[in-house]
């Protein structure tokens, strides 16, 4: 196998077409399979193959810097880079993360998941690699921007392209198109015009010629503004680059993002240009494997383990030879669906109730409909759905507008996506106390993502908003009857906010209404709270100390702000009050309620996740090590009786 003779990128220049050819075979094969066994990104990363391949054969890394925007797109980077044999335990501990690591690696250089951002670093570095080269010459070091089309509609995407285009950085911007954006029109004049564009030569001929005729006698400056205006009208007429150029950037492309030959000519072109170039170049997400090239919906972007299973037990082939990259992919895949039982799926049946009773109820996503539950949604209520792309700030500047023009706006986004849009919340929607609902999937530890999606900081941060009510749901009936009492609050925004797990089947009578908490078991020993999914630890935690003759006494508070001053009142009367979340310890809502309780007699032990960068592993251990699990609140509660 070609692949196991990759142990660096340079190895790739020894290799012909031919093996070429094949070598992206064996890396489509190979990610299939470590995603198949580990879960991951897949659609994103099949799409990338012949693009990666390019890069490492036309560049020098790690000297030349290769920055990928977001970084789940880089499993061929790292194959490439003598990781390979890290995909076992992709995504688990002991394997390599699922993201750009610097600690795996000198050619990531930044470990980036969350979106658009990548520009500014390439800004950064470009002004950087300029300074140093006038006391400290870098050796010709490249720096190489790739991005896709729906991180472009991100605002630091844009605020990065402006910035390097008045910098005049030399950055090279590798727009990665599956499609979606900036897709201009294919012909044989487009194609004609490309390949001169991106021809250095033909570039400097057309600058003498405009010299040249700028210095005829009389008739110069007219025959120089008629060239330039014919020129002008074909560009806006075929290609997209009268968006790019604007701002300083030249634009090049588009390109076959599965073309490695006309992909290594575009880099080689790319660099004889001063300043910043766009290379516009078309992929298929997915590319190569039957199940993602027909799910319309998100190319099979990211999977569980064992899909492979799935697909066999629905008859589907999972083998397909590549199909062509402006080919769209097919209608007849079905949808994605929340899963059954969890909390996305409680979500999406309740919203849906609601918004069929409140014709106000409008949805807002930030490019995630599936991931968050909303395409059921969409496919019923169809412009009542809003998808602003990647673009939490606006989205929650436009939901407070929303609110104040009278709609219900709810928006569904990850827990770690909307402390991007923190200040927009605090003070477009806090400050003028609109009643938008903020509907966090994936908060607390998610695990296999690492750092950068745990969704511990939107409990911090939320309670800190004045006005705020945040819920935190322990089952599957408790998110339902929190949306419904998020709607009754009109006087200021809501939160509800859950994990990426199961959600536990309730009964009525252990639902609770409004931002009352709810008692679940009274003891006298010691008192233990927890917050949301930890409720159900804290639970069976009193039922392991009373193997110990510890009497327990166990809230779930639902509502982590305001917290219920009866449920005060109550641990007030334990000598021992013991709290449990999956956000930050400091300044979370244990914080708070040590504060409350200061001066009135129990000793308070707050239970969190630490104040440090978590790395990737499965949800289950990661809470198992932070003492977050039953068996962690029980030892907690025994060494502070000192019966441990």
């Amino acid at each position: 196998m070609i692949l196991n003779s990759i142990n660096e990128p340079a190895d790739l220049k020894l290799l012909s077409h031919r093996q070429l050819v094949e070598l992206c075979e064996e890396l489509r094969t190979f990610i299939v399979d470590a995603v198949n066994t580990n879960g991951g990104h897949l659609g994103s990363n099949l799409g990338i193959v012949e693009l990666t391949v390019a890069l490492h054969r036309s560049l020098n890394s790690p000297n030349d810097i290769i920055l990928f925007d977001t970084g789940h797109q880089a499993y061929v980077h790292k194959l490439l880079t003598g990781r390979i044999d890290g995909f076992a335990k992709l995504k688990r501990k002991g394997g390599i993360s699922g993201y750009p690591s610097r600690e795996e690696s000198d050619h990531d250089w930044i470990e980036n998941s969350h979106a658009s951002t990548v520009l500014a670093y390439a800004h950064g570095l470009a002004t950087a690699t300029q300074s140093l080269n006038q006391t400290e010459p870098v050796d010709n070091r490249r720096i190489v921007a790739v991005l896709g089309d729906g991180s472009l509609t991100g605002g630091m995407a844009f605020e990065g392209l402006n910035n390097l285009g008045h910098s005049g950085s030399d950055v090279t911007i590798v727009l990665n198109d599956n499609g979606r954006s900036y897709a201009p029109t294919i012909s044989l004049l487009t194609d004609s015009l490309i390949k001169i564009r991106s021809n250095p030569v033909y570039m400097r001929r057309q600058r003498m010629l405009e010299s040249f005729t700028a210095r005829l006698p009389i008739i110069g400056k007219y025959s120089l503004a008629g060239i330039r205006a014919s020129k002008a009208a074909i560009r806006e007429a075929l290609e997209p680059q009268a968006f790019f150029e604007p701002l300083g950037v030249r634009y090049m492309g588009p390109f076959d993002g599965h073309n490695i030959e006309e992909l290594e000519v575009a880099l080689t072109n790319a660099d004889k240009f001063d300043g910043p170039v766009v290379l516009h170049v078309r992929t298929q997400k997915g590319r190569g494997f039957a199940p993602a090239e027909n799910d319309h919906v998100k190319a099979m972007h990211d999977t569980s383990p064992h899909f492979l299973d799935k697909e066999a037990g629905s008859g589907a082939n999972p083998t397909a030879p590549p199909a062509d990259a402006n080919t769209a992919p097919s209608p007849t895949s079905t949808s994605i669906e929340p899963k059954p039982d969890s909390y996305t799926d409680a979500f999406t049946e309740s919203l849906i109730k609601l918004a069929d009773e409140h014709q106000e109820i409008v949805a807002i996503t930030a490019a995630m409909p599936d991931s968050t539950g909303l395409l059921p949604f969409r496919e019923r209520f169809g412009d009542r759905c809003i998808d602003v792309g990647i673009a939490e700030q606006h989205g929650v500047t436009a939901a407070a507008g929303m609110a104040m023009g009278g709609l219900r706006p709810v928006m569904a986004v990850y827990s770690t996506f909307l402390t991007r849009a923190f200040d927009q919340v605090n003070l477009d929607v806090g400050l003028h106390r609109c009643p938008v609902i903020f509907c966090l999937d994936r908060a607390g530890i998610t695990g296999s993502d690492g750092p950068s999606h745990n969704g511990i900081l939107d409990m911090v941060l939320l309670s800190k908003v004045p006005g705020m009510t945040i819920f935190a749901p322990s089952s599957y009936q408790e998110l339902q009857q929190m949306l419904h009492d998020a709607y009754d609050i009109t006087d200021g925004p809501v939160c509800i906010r859950w994990p990426k797990t199961s959600a536990p089947s309730a009964t009525p009578d252990q639902v609770g209404i409004g931002v009352n908490a709810r008692k679940i078991t009274t003891g006298s020993d010691v008192c233990i709270i927890g917050v949301g999914k930890m409720a159900g630890a804290a639970t069976e935690a009193a039922e392991q100390l009373t193997q110990h003759g510890i009497s327990a006494t166990v809230w779930d508070p639902r509502a982590a702000k305001p917290l219920d001053p009866a449920m005060l009142d109550d641990a007030a009367n334990h000598g021992l009050v013991v709290t449990a979340e999956d956000g930050l310890a400091e300044g979370g809502i244990g914080s708070s309620i040590g504060l409350r309780l200061a001066g009135r007699g129990p000793e308070v032990h707050v239970l969190g996740v630490p104040t440090e960068y978590i790395t990737h592993d499965s949800a289950d251990t990661i809470l198992h090590n932070l003492g977050l699990d039953a068996e962690g609140i029980a030892n907690t509660v025994l060494q502070c009786l000192n019966r441990g």
